[in-house]
């Protein structure tokens, strides 16, 4: 059976076909993201084989994750130990780590199907849910989500250790956190109107 797709390609003509064509250029970025994704994979790895090696003792694995916790300016803790809030903060570090692993599977996964070309997921009993019903609109929506709970743990770090930062610094990072969230309101609201607005638009042209 002929493949429409190969059919529509070869009626285009050269100048409409020549710029559909250009969206190939994206796979580059998305195959880089694919090398970031790998590069939070060993960032987590090494991280959470120091916090083991912490807790069993190690005092340069110890050194090392409480130098990553340490904010700027601030004296690193001498304890032979790691405590309670040092080893917070590392898995906080770990679930922000996740969380953006998870940011670029969605940038990755969803562009892809939305800008480039379909992956013909439909028979994989491993797609996405929300793969199904992807569009540019729906993937702004979850990248911000996504966004919002990274800001979210970025700013539970700083509010375990607030006495470590000057009260500026706190509030700017509230502020902006609350500015990811209304922008992320803002989207998903304008998301909503939009299907209404069409369809209000095709009720008014049926009468």
């Amino acid at each position: 059976m002929t493949d429409p797709l190969t059919n529509a390609n070869v009626r285009m003509r050269p100048l409409p076909h020549l710029i559909f064509m250009s969206r190939w250029l994206q796979l580059p970025l998305y195959l880089g993201l694919i090398v970031a994704q790998g590069v939070y994979v060993w960032h987590f790895w090494v991280e959470l084989v120091h916090l083991v090696e912490a807790a069993f003792g190690n005092q340069d694995a110890l050194a090392l994750i409480v130098a990553a916790v340490t904010p700027p300016g601030q004296a690193a803790s001498t304890a032979t130990t790691p405590s309670e809030t040092v080893i917070m903060l590392v898995v906080l570090g770990l679930i922000d780590v996740v969380m953006i692993s998870n940011l670029l599977i969605m940038v990755i996964v969803g562009g892809y199907e939305t800008f480039v070309s379909r992956m013909r997921l439909e028979s994989h009993p491993d797609q996405p849910e929300w793969l199904s019903h992807v569009n540019a609109s729906v993937l702004k929506v979850k990248l911000a989500t996504a966004i919002i709970g990274i800001s979210s743990i970025h700013l539970l770090k700083t509010f375990i250790n607030a006495q470590a930062y000057d009260e500026k610094t706190l509030l700017w990072q509230t502020a902006i956190h609350i500015t990811f969230l209304l922008s992320a309101m803002a989207i998903a609201a304008t998301d909503r109107l939009m299907p209404h607005a069409r369809g209000a638009k095709a009720t008014g042209g049926g009468h």
